[in-house]
């Protein structure tokens, strides 16, 4: 009985694996290297001393998903796969609504056919929208400010109406904040294709040399000091709320949905001064115009994660840098 890791080699995927594999967990994971690096899977497997089954798939490829779940015994699946930038997303649309929503629903039709029913999905805080007081919990009115937000709230939607159809089945949405940080051997972190849609692996990047300078998109936000606050969680922790997950999916049929954040918000420009004072570097940045689609403030109530899955982030915003810049120096 194994569980399908979709997007494993990706950021978030890759520690969920380290996290899943160092409980004796059976894994298959499938990625299609689209925004991840092959050697990646042996980074996991250096770090674990475990083996695992791969794939390089599509998940819009029908007759290759069909033949992962033909070989395995597939029991859970843990849903990372997608595209996932913001600002992207406003410029292709199209592409981000193919990808993430029918890469689903064949996904979905593939684990219904081979009576697999528990599924933990990556879903995200920006299905809040721009929410209209902070922290954020689970029951707030739910609306999109971009294309990948929708992607993400029409798959939630999805999954409730799948559960409709069909109460045997355990789904668990993970509305995540902003995961950042990497592994503390450094062998595992935030490493995407060209240059990175995300704040921290940005910064470290700047600190290095291999950027001038950091753009800061806006300092016209209601914040502390203008510039947008996120609640910024550490990727190990957010990995450990899926293990959690998965034991719930086991247990209990059913939708839930858990916010995964530390319930702190923290500035860009915070966030820039702590890795500065952490690692002893430099970083350089501009002030330039605020991006479509963002909005002042984020974060989140993880109570619920707390109470009911027995999850609470512990890293602190100084491991969050100090492991970062540990992983971009490898």
């Amino acid at each position: 009985m194994a569980i399908l890791v979709t997007g494993g080699a990706g950021y978030i995927g890759s520690h969920t694996c380290v996290e899943l594999l160092e409980k004796e967990e059976e894994l298959v994971v499938v990625d299609n290297f689209s925004n991840s690096k092959p050697e990646v899977l042996e980074k996991i497997k250096e770090i674990t001393h475990k083996n695992f089954k791969f794939y390089e798939a599509d998940l819009l490829d029908k007759e290759k998903i069909e033949k992962i779940f033909k070989e395995n015994q597939i029991n859970e699946v843990i849903h990372f796969a997608g595209l996932k930038a913001v600002g992207e997303s406003v410029q292709k649309p199209i592409e981000y609504y193919h990808n993430n929503v029918t890469g689903t629903l064949i996904l979905l039709e593939v684990m219904k056919k081979y009576k697999c029913k528990k599924i933990v999905f990556s879903s995200s805080a920006t299905v809040y929208g721009a929410p209209k007081t902070v922290p954020i919990k689970e029951d707030f009115p739910l609306s999109t400010t971009n294309p990948y937000g929708s992607t993400k709230l029409m798959i939630e939607q999805i999954l409730k109406d799948v559960y409709v159809a069909d109460n045997e089945f355990s789904i668990i949405l993970l509305r995540y904040f902003n995961p950042i940080g990497a592994h503390e051997s450094g062998k595992l972190g935030e490493d995407p294709n060209g240059i990175p849609n995300n704040l921290m692996p940005y910064i470290a990047r700047v600190a290095k040399g291999q950027y001038s300078e950091l753009k800061v998109f806006g300092n016209d936000y209601n914040t502390i000091d203008g510039t947008g606050v996120r609640d910024y969680i550490h990727v190990v922790d957010l990995s450990l709320g899926h293990v959690k997950a998965i034991e719930k999916v086991r247990k209990d049929k059913g939708v839930e949905v858990y916010n995964l954040g530390t319930g702190k918000g923290v500035s860009v420009l915070e966030l820039v001064k702590t890795f500065e004072k952490v690692n002893n570097v430099k970083v350089n940045y501009k002030i330039v115009g605020r991006r479509p689609g963002d909005i002042d403030i984020c974060y989140a109530d993880p109570t619920k994660a707390e109470n009911e899955l027995g999850w609470k982030a512990t890293r602190t915003i100084e491991d969050m840098c100090r492991d970062t810049w540990k992983f971009i120096n490898q």
